[in-house]
């Protein structure tokens, strides 16, 4: 089974990180905290850019998505 089948977990990651209480780190800690974060945001960054990068090519070559067509009209003038 790939990550991808997995069901995705319930709450927001994010939400729960801010939500924990920072009073009881050393600012040791603190610091370690924010490297942490602050590579996450990287490897974050990366993943939405490779995306990106990922949907211009598929678009450059297949064309970006477009409405559909009306019917073609069969040139009856309704009489």
């Amino acid at each position: 089974m790939d990550v991808e089948d997995l069901p995705r977990r319930k709450g927001d990651l994010a939400s729960q990180l801010a939500a924990e209480p920072l009073d009881a780190l050393s600012v040791d800690e603190l610091t370690a905290r924010i490297a942490l974060l602050e590579a996450e945001i990287a490897r974050t960054t990366r993943h939405r850019d490779r995306a990106g990068h990922t949907r211009a090519a598929a678009e450059a070559l297949f064309g970006a998505a477009r409405p559909p067509a009306p019917p073609p009209n069969s040139g009856e003038t309704g009489r």
